[in-house]
């Protein structure tokens, strides 16, 4: 996202069809170019997290257009200096499990 276009992010966000699963992941700076609007999006996917990703935080997420209970498939590392373990960075981060077949959940 450092060197997309805010505009091409979104349209492509928008093309995302109800009851389709997201993966996402971030490493180095997803919050650069991350507007309300994109960030609404993910909350609308089951976000939690993504209005506090700020620069350098490592994010990942999974989730579905539509979901009507937020993603238990979400972790965030932030970036702070004092705590950071890769010279800089933040721990990395995952989730995993088996995802609901169900779009309405």
């Amino acid at each position: 996202m450092i060197s997309g276009n805010p505009a091409d992010i979104l349209a492509y966000l928008k093309k995302i069809k109800p009851g389709m699963i997201v993966l996402v992941a971030s490493f180095d700076d997803a919050a650069t170019k991350m507007t309300d609007e994109i960030r609404q999006m993910f909350v609308e996917m089951g976000s939690t997290l993504i209005s506090s990703v700020k620069h350098r935080d490592n994010w990942a997420f999974a989730g579905r257009v539509g979901i009507k209970i937020k993603s238990f498939f979400e972790q965030r590392a932030v970036n702070d200096k004092n705590t950071n373990v890769y010279d800089g960075w933040p721990e990395m981060v995952e989730v995993g499990g088996c995802f609901p077949r169900n779009s309405s959940v």
